[in-house]
């Protein structure tokens, strides 16, 4: 870059990594995962509170994006578009298990308006700004902290999107050993999640009132 040029801007850089995975990098996949996997699982915790379910149905959703990402033209903003199949997962999986999505959440063709110009709910305050960054740094630091099988299984899982049996393939151990390892890293990272959820789950109420 000459100096003085202008730098990518966010977008500029998210299409550029589109359009590597629509070159077959899929390597560039994992970065468009690592910036927004975060993001998406708060997204997600607002229909599926169960972290387990959560983080389950999040993988689902890169896993339909990468699925669909040869079709992405940039006509809307990466972030938008993936907002779109993350609302439209979560919908799914509570209609699938017979619940009821909340009807006062953004619906899925608010995704424009949501991502680009009103920015409701996710980061309509810099509180809000403030307790998700801290969030995405406290998952990010618990799985920095696990074990090295468990952080391996976790992160074949939900960043990679294997299945159970490839990373039991991958890592050489039984299907039982890899669900065992998953819980367990879910688990830590619940563990530490849970005293921050509490306290924007506190906040919340007060606001309420």
């Amino acid at each position: 870059m000459a100096e003085g040029t202008q730098k990518d801007s966010p977008q500029d850089l998210d299409l550029e990594l589109v359009r590597r995975v629509q070159r077959g990098e899929t390597a560039a996949f994992d970065l468009l995962v690592r910036k927004y996997q975060h993001r998406i699982v708060a997204l997600i915790g607002r229909y599926v509170p169960d972290w387990s379910e959560c983080q389950d149905v999040a993988q689902d959703t890169f896993v339909r994006a990468f699925r669909a990402i040869g079709n992405f033209r940039g006509d809307a903003q990466f972030y938008t578009w993936l907002h779109r199949i993350a609302v439209n997962t979560a919908k799914n999986h509570l209609v699938a298990h017979n619940r009821r999505p909340p009807t006062d959440d953004i619906d899925a063709s608010d995704a424009e308006q949501y991502d680009v110009g009103t920015r409701l709910r996710d980061t309509d305050t810099p509180e809000r700004e403030a307790m998700r960054e801290e969030l995405e740094r406290t998952v990010m630091k618990a799985v920095d902290a696990l074990p090295e099988e468990l952080r391996t299984a976790i992160t074949l899982r939900e960043v990679d999107g294997l299945s159970y049996e490839e990373i039991a393939q991958k890592m050489g151990c039984p299907i039982g050993t890899v669900r065992s390892r998953i819980f367990r890293a879910r688990e830590a990272i619940d563990a530490e999640l849970r005293p921050l959820l509490e306290v924007q789950s506190a906040t919340r109420e007060r606001n309420r009132t």
